[in-house]
């Protein structure tokens, strides 16, 4: 199955307006309404964004074990959500991407920047696509997105972390150009299993 884009970026100054945050939601309404040759909207987070992201997170928990979280481990609501879209829309080298089909937050591709002079040049990447989206291409037309933002950054590092026995995931790291670094041995408990991960990185 191919995904059909359409990519919606803002202004970095506009988007800690109101207005602008309801305008992203309106033009994401239109773009559902008007082109039907449209399947999923790949645009950068707004405030608006908070609630759904919580959800998406809360589901991404449930539905597959490569994430961080257990189930209901995670600590977030609306507000803590809030408060760090807020950090990311007043920084220069982070931000997050969404999937958006009908309105409804899919998948996300958070970029997190180094906070200090020395590593601000480098950028940590979390991934994660609802079991329903996944090996759509939805995650590669993610890395597209940020790859364009990132021309306009003084980033030239990107960086990630993935479990070994995750096969889609890598697949889709390799295809956006990152390779192995190294491993982390019995990074991660899943039950009573040790599961290594991979250092992946790409350099510019």
């Amino acid at each position: 199955m191919s995904v059909f884009v359409y990519y919606m970026t803002r202004p970095k100054n506009e988007l800690t307006k109101a207005g602008s945050n309801r305008n992203c939601r309106q033009d994401d309404n239109r773009l559902n309404q008007e082109r039907g040759t449209i399947k999923m909207i790949i645009r950068e987070v707004t405030q608006t964004d908070a609630n759904q992201l919580v959800e998406l997170h809360k589901q991404l928990d449930e539905e597959t074990k490569f994430m961080l979280f257990e189930p209901d481990e995670r600590e977030n609501n609306e507000t803590r959500q809030s408060k760090i879209i807020s950090s990311i829309l007043e920084s220069n080298n982070s931000n997050i991407f969404l999937a958006v089909k009908n309105n409804r937050v899919v998948g996300h591709l958070t970029v997190i920047g180094g906070h200090t002079k020395r590593i601000s040049h480098r950028a940590y990447i979390v991934i994660g696509i609802l079991k329903e989206f996944s090996s759509k291409g939805v995650g590669y037309e993610l890395f597209n997105a940020m790859e364009n933002w990132r021309l306009t950054t003084g980033i030239k590092r990107l960086e990630l972390t993935v479990m070994t026995n995750n096969e889609i995931g890598i697949k889709l790291y390799k295809k956006a150009g990152f390779e192995v670094e190294g491993i982390k041995k019995n990074s991660i408990i899943i039950g009573d299993r040790y599961i290594d991960e991979y250092y992946m990185a790409k350099v510019y």
